[in-house]
């Protein structure tokens, strides 16, 4: 039986997988968790799972998470016995994230997943958190729940964006982040910025669908490519850099003159010491 997994890539200790999605989703989530240990490698029987995908708003994938794709992660967390499975996001400054995942269809899943809980952050307690080794930001208000939960597992969207040229894993922590002191990210050093965030949270496992994404434009629209691929790592800075050199293959791309380890958000992640 020939495998789906077109490659396994080791950046720095840290690997990497891409497998081409051939029509069956669910295999394909499946494989490219195998290849980095397994889920039981990363979820242990009776832990609590919180998902952060991506609903900053409501834009069509790859502008947000596919309702498809978390259906299929969803269900490998039940069966890897996970205690509570948690789908948790906020939004954009100005829009409720209820609606944006109303809008999508996210409550929908709580169907199929009757003891899913979708969490809104911004109903939820926040937590202010010192960053100590923070240049440009000195600390942040995560939710609580990060610190009542075993696992997290981090599910971004791969593409570019207007403003920080690129938002996959390590800017998805800009998700856990008290929304009105979002403002502050934006007056300078986003990047940097989006690294040291980063240190608040670490994620165990990071399943980032990439069947489509952004060259140029997002966080919401962009130019659209269709990569066809699932990625999956337990280190950001590895999982991006993979993500940035597969925008990076396609003519017209805003990326293409950076080198991915040059990029500031992953240059401070480096120098912070994240994976």
């Amino acid at each position: 039986m020939l495998s789906l997994v077109n490659i396994v890539t080791s950046i720095d200790m840290q690997q990497v997988s891409k497998v081409k999605v051939n029509g069956d989703l669910r295999l394909a989530v499946i494989e490219a968790v195998n290849e980095i240990g397994g889920v039981a490698n990363f979820i242990g029987e009776g832990e609590h799972v919180l998902l952060k995908p991506n609903f900053n708003t409501a834009d069509e994938f790859p502008g947000s998470s596919d309702l498809d794709f978390l259906r299929v992660v969803i269900q490998l967390m039940y069966e890897a016995s996970a205690g509570e499975v948690i789908l948790g996001e906020t939004s954009t400054f100005m829009m409720n994230p209820d609606r944006v995942m109303e809008k999508k269809g996210v409550f929908s899943l709580q169907e199929i997943f009757p003891k899913l809980k979708i969490l809104n952050f911004k109903k939820g307690n926040w937590v202010k958190k010192n960053i100590p080794n923070g240049k440009h930001l000195k600390s942040a208000s995560i939710p609580k729940i990060l610190g009542q939960v075993q696992k997290v597992v981090f599910l971004p969207c791969l593409k570019t964006h207007a403003m920080a040229q690129f938002t996959g894993a390590l800017k998805l922590s800009i998700g856990l982040m008290k929304p009105s002191e979002r403002i502050r990210l934006h007056m300078g050093h986003l990047q940097e910025k989006i690294a040291e965030l980063s240190t608040l949270v670490n994620p165990d496992l990071i399943i980032m669908d990439g069947r489509k994404c952004f060259i140029s434009g997002g966080p919401g629209k962009g130019d659209v490519r269709e990569p066809g691929l699932i990625l999956a790592s337990n280190a950001r800075v590895a999982i991006d850099i993979e993500g940035i050199k597969i925008i990076q293959s396609y003519d017209g791309n805003s990326l293409h003159d950076i080198i991915p380890q040059t990029m500031p958000q992953i240059k401070r992640a480096i120098e912070l010491g994240i994976l």
